[in-house]
Order: structure tokens, then sequence, then C-alpha cells
């Protein structure tokens, strides 16, 4: 499967970085260094970008994010577009934070060129009514997973065989209810279920940040054709 990706990344890398970051040569659907900001909790900033009242999502998506970002909308009426640069986070915060952006009427939600959104980071750019990712900015993803610290895992090796059989039950149990949710957000922010068994499904179940194998990024024809970008709500 990733020789077959490979294969067909050569072109369409081309229309997604374009201006950006080089590329990865052991991964050429994504730049070599995403620009995903810093690890810190995400801070929302109001700015002025082309005439727009706009809101800076940059950081990793915290349990505390969507009450922090509800409060952030609320407080600024003007804002019409939400940018977001994040490396992910808490998945399911993630996905509120996708619904309560989607509880704003015409709101947009877009991944400026050069910025990466990843993980987490993607549920949260789906909750716009409108999406857009510019030339040369990030829709990166990966298989969803419940834990990505190893050290949980290997607490439990330690501990004995049922402390990890009971760590292995649970991780399964998590995994399966985290994939209807998502399964269930896609649906209700119009996004075809294909972007989870075509490609989230098919990358590594390693959520690791430092691993590029376990990420993919998707390209321009590709967020249009799992309707990531909504044809009719294109931004202009």
């Amino acid at each position: 499967m990733r020789a077959f990706l490979k294969s067909i990344c050569a072109v369409a890398t081309c229309a997604v970085l374009a201006g950006a970051a080089p590329i990865d040569p052991d991964n050429p659907t994504c730049p070599a260094e995403p620009n995903w900001g810093a690890p810190d909790a995400m801070v929302l900033t109001p700015a002025d970008r082309d005439g727009k009242r706009v809101l800076l999502a940059e950081g990793r998506i915290d349990a505390g994010l969507p009450g922090r970002l509800r409060a952030a909308i609320e407080a600024d009426e003007m804002i019409s577009e939400i940018w977001l640069r994040s490396r992910g986070g808490n998945a399911r915060a993630g996905n509120e934070a996708g619904r309560i952006i989607r509880s704003y009427r015409g709101m947009l939600t877009r991944i400026p060129a050069g910025a990466t959104c990843f993980s987490a980071c993607n549920f949260m750019f789906m909750g716009g009514e409108r999406r857009y990712v510019d030339e040369g900015g990030v829709f990166m993803v990966h298989m969803f997973t419940h834990t990505s610290d190893r050290w949980i895992i290997d607490d439990a090796v330690i501990d004995g065989s049922q402390a990890t059989t009971e760590l292995i039950a649970s991780i399964e149990q998590s995994s399966a209810l985290l994939a209807t949710e998502d399964n269930d957000f896609l649906i209700r922010m119009g996004i075809s279920r294909k972007l989870l068994t075509d490609i989230m499904y098919q990358q590594q179940a390693v959520s690791n940040e430092d691993d590029p194998s376990t990420r993919y990024c998707l390209s321009q024809s590709e967020v249009r054709e799992y309707n990531v970008v909504p044809e009719e709500r294109r931004a202009p």
C-alpha cells in the first residue's frame, strides 16, 4: 500500500506543497518539517487578515480548548474565519471543537499556506461550514488511536500479563468507540467516509508525530475528492 501511495504522490504532492517547505523524501506526500506550531496548548488570537476578521488557532488541542474556542468566538462577532495550525492533541476535544465551529452558521475554517493541520486538528477543521486549504497548506492525517504513549504500554508489560491484557482490551474498546464517533462526525460534517477507509485507516496505527511513516498529506485534488473542501463552498 505504501509503495502505491508513493507512486501516485510524485504528481499529487506538487499541488499540495507548492511554495511550502521541502518534501520528505521517505514520504513524498508530506513536508520534511511540518509547520504545525508549538506543542503548547492552543492559543486563540483574533486578527485582521486581507480585510477579514479571523481567529488564529495555533498549538496543541487540549481538553480545555472547546470552552476557550466558544468564548473567543462569542467575544468577537466579526470573526468569520478560523485559521488552523496544529499538531493535534486530544481527539475528543478536536471533535467537540469542530461541532462548536459548525454551530456558527457560515463560519469558514482555513489551513493557510505553510501551515499544517494534523490529527485531532483535522476534525476541528472539518467543523467549518465552509472549508479551504490554501496552496501550500497541509491537511495531514494518520490512523486515529486512543493512545500513542508508548510508556503506558511499557508500564503494563512490567506489571505483568494481566495488566497488559486489560490494557489491550481497554485500547481495543476505546478505539472501536472512537472509530464510531469519527465516522458519525464525518457524516454530520458532510465529509466522505472514504476519507477514513481509503486514507486514515490505511496508515500505520501509531500516531507518533516523530515518525513520518505514519502520516499522509492530502493533495488539492484529494481534499476535493473526499469533500474535505466542499466544491460549492470554497473560499474565493
